[in-house]
């Protein structure tokens, strides 16, 4: 990408408060993420979509009338956390509900997975749908294994429709749900994206090839092939979407021709010129085409094409009208830029420090001091924690750990100044860790802290068996994994049961056996197949590798253990 940018770990930031700045008659920041100026009515559904930054106009620019109600926006290709999800719901819930519409990726899935349970629990209805359009790794019998891409601007787009013509939560997410079932996205990309910050790109094509299946986070393509001329590209990828197709035949279907952030308007035109052909003599009639930057990839070379089947009442959303700073179909009025009154653009992270024991508050110390060591650790490990993740992902891992680890020591040191006690520190310290993470690793390594602090409390320190049972079953609950996934809690099963044991055993340092059964488990993950994440589509290439996850998970509780022995 072009190097305009300051500090890279403020570019999520600054971009949306550039984004803001720009777009001030039509969205306004609030925690988390940006809604509308506008007000919808009451009684209205509320539908909020969001995501990684780096990809716009997804996620910010889709918010708008017609269009989103608001976007939680996390970190550079990190999902927002669920707190970031459930504050943006909450700033624009009108009293109908809310309906989360989100790419499917796990992060994604983990943290607005936890908004909407949160959100219910708050008496809010919610509901969420995936979008799932990325046919290049979809399984025919699962469906559901899809990806989301470009083509979640539609069901976005139509959700809002048929939020804003009055319908139910329930009546729009099965709108939704037809949209997505409805849409189909293929892509294709002829080099890798470079994060602010990184000297090389997530990923590389060979010269005169081109990846098809690329993921919008840097994931390596399915397939490659020679870089084709212009109508071939065309004739490509109208093949492989209407291989997928969800209906045979003649029918009516929106298309957009989406550019990933290097291939231009002109190219796009090109292009589109024989993908119109091609459809048309498909049977396929078009309506309301679009071509244009919809779901880009920073400098990612690249496009995709998606088509959405249109019944009578999809056609109908699909015309709609939509005004937002990076979707219109047709003018809308400009709205008032003046936020409500009161309202902050923080989110609320200071809450009142809760009395505690000074057992607590010393115990609260020690685990302050581990997570600092442990900081220093992942710093020092995060270039080669990146280099294993790239091998078979995005390789974003490092990265991820650095933002997340360094968020929870710093969450954790103000806690102990504060007089916080275990439980309170190591709960702050989960929710910092989520916030500044986001993705996978940050919801996982945030709901274990939180659940070892919960377990804990701030009364006399409590059973440290207990505590690590709470935050293995909250991983195991949230993630979904399962031993020989290839994933952390491969690492992260061994180390429960070996610190039950050394505890049941009369084991002096329980933390030390257990740290030691984990990097063993971390390390044999190298002969495991990935059948989880973003690697499950690149077995072969993650043969002989360790996982990630288990590794840094092994790295954090042995510099833990190492901590906790000494002190």
């Amino acid at each position: 990408m072009t190097r305009l940018r300051n500090d890279p770990a403020e570019f999520a930031d600054q971009l949306v408060d550039g984004f803001v700045a720009a777009n001030a008659t039509r969205v306004r920041r609030v925690p988390g993420g940006v809604v509308r100026v506008a007000k919808s009515a009451p009684g209205t559904v509320a539908i909020v979509t969001g995501g990684g930054s780096g990809h716009y106009p997804a996620f910010g620019g889709l918010v708008g009338t017609g269009m989103a109600h608001g976007a939680a926006m996390g970190n550079v290709f990190a999902s927002p956390s669920a707190r970031q999800v459930r504050s943006v719901a909450k700033a624009v819930d009108n009293g109908a509900g809310v309906l989360f519409v989100f790419g499917r990726y796990a992060g994604d899935v983990l943290n607005f997975g936890q908004a909407e349970q949160r959100l219910i629990a708050d008496g809010i209805p919610s509901r969420t749908v995936p979008v799932t359009d990325d046919v290049s790794v979809a399984d025919r019998e699962d469906p559901a294994t899809r990806r989301g891409l470009a083509g979640g601007l539609a069901v976005i787009k139509l959700a809002a429709a048929a939020a804003e013509a009055g319908l139910t939560l329930e009546q729009v997410a099965s709108v939704a749900e037809r949209a997505n079932a409805s849409t189909r996205t293929i892509g294709v990309a002829f080099s890798g994206c470079t994060l602010p910050g990184a000297s090389e790109p997530l990923f590389t094509v060979p010269e005169g090839r081109m990846a098809i299946g690329m993921g919008v986070h840097g994931e390596p393509g399915t397939e490659e092939q020679d870089v084709p001329s212009a109508d071939e590209m065309a004739a490509t990828l109208v093949r492989k979407v209407l291989e997928h197709a969800p209906v045979a035949g003649p029918a009516r279907a929106a298309v957009l021709l989406n550019g990933l952030g290097a291939v231009k308007y002109e190219e796009l035109f090109v292009v589109y010129r024989e993908v119109a052909r091609l459809l048309a003599e498909a049977g396929i009639e078009l309506v309301e085409p679009e071509v244009g930057e919809f779901y880009t990839s920073f400098d990612m070379a690249g496009l995709s094409l998606s088509l959405v089947w249109l019944d009578e009442e999809l056609e109908r959303y699909w015309r709609a009208p939509a005004d937002s700073p990076g979707y219109r179909k047709t003018p809308s009025p400009a709205a008032s830029a003046d936020p409500a009154a009161g309202e902050t653009t923080h989110l609320d992270l200071e809450e009142a420090v809760p009395a505690a024991t000074e057992a607590s508050k010393a115990a609260a110390k020690r685990a302050a001091a581990a997570i600092e060591a442990s900081r220093i650790a992942i710093d020092q490990a995060a270039d080669e924690l990146g280099r294993i993740d790239a091998i078979a992902g995005d390789g974003d891992h490092g990265i991820g750990m650095q933002r997340g680890i360094t968020a929870a020591a710093a969450a954790a040191a103000r806690a102990v100044d504060e007089g916080a006690g275990l439980g309170t520190t190591l709960r702050i310290a989960g929710d910092e860790w989520a916030d500044k993470a986001g993705g996978t690793s940050g919801a996982l390594w945030g709901v274990a802290l939180y659940a070892a602090g919960s377990a804990f409390g701030d009364d006399e320190p409590g059973d440290a068996a207990t505590a690590v049972a709470a935050a293995v079953d909250a991983i195991l609950g949230l993630g979904g994994a399962e031993v020989g996934d290839k994933t952390m809690v491969d690492a992260l099963v061994p180390y429960r049961t070996a610190f039950a044991d050394a505890v049941a055993s009369g084991d002096a340092d329980p933390w030390t056996t257990a740290a030691r059964a984990a990097d063993a488990a971390a390390r044999a993950t190298a002969d495991l197949k990935p059948r989880m994440g973003r690697a499950r589509t690149h077995v072969e290439r993650s043969l002989g590798t360790p996982d990630a996850g288990a590794i840094s998970f092994a790295l954090v509780v042995t510099t833990v253990a190492g901590v906790l022995a000494t002190s």
